[in-house]
C-alpha cells in the first residue's frame, strides 16, 4: 500500500481557488506508477464521493459537479498528485482525501479540510 500525505487545504471565499497536493514519499517509483491516483471528498453527513482520478498515462475522470472547475494532475517521478480547484462553491466544503488504487485495493491519505464560505 501507499503512504499518502496531503496538504493545501484551508478556508476560502466562494469563487476562490485552492490547490491540494498529495505525495507518496516512501513509495518506490515503479510501484507508484502502478496506481490510479485520485481525490475523493466527504462532506458532513454525506458519503465519500469521487472527485477526480488520473491514470499513470494522464487519463482523467471527473465528477460532473467539478468538471470545468477542478483539474487533477500528477508528476510520476515526483510521486505527487495535485488537485487544482477554481470557482469554489460552498457545496465543495468537505474533507478531501488522496487515494491510490491498484488491483482493487485502496490506499488513503489522512485528509485535508476545505472550507468555502459564501
Amino acid at each position: 500500500q501507499l503512504q499518502l500525505a496531503e496538504s493545501g487545504g484551508g478556508s476560502v471565499q466562494a469563487g476562490g481557488s485552492l490547490r491540494l497536493s498529495c505525495v507518496a514519499p516512501r513509495s518506490i517509483l515503479s510501484v507508484f506508477n502502478q496506481y490510479v491516483m485520485g481525490w475523493y471528498r466527504q462532506a458532513p453527513g454525506k458519503q465519500r464521493e469521487m472527485v477526480a482520478t488520473i491514470t499513470r498515462d494522464g487519463t482523467t475522470n471527473y465528477a460532473t459537479s467539478v468538471k470545468g472547475r477542478f483539474t487533477i494532475s500528477r508528476h510520476n517521478s515526483r510521486k505527487t498528485v495535485w488537485l487544482q480547484m477554481t470557482g469554489l462553491q460552498s457545496e465543495d466544503t468537505a474533507v478531501y482525501y488522496c487515494n491510490g488504487r491498484r488491483d482493487g485495493s485502496d490506499s488513503w491519505g489522512q485528509g485535508t479540510q476545505v472550507t468555502v464560505s459564501s
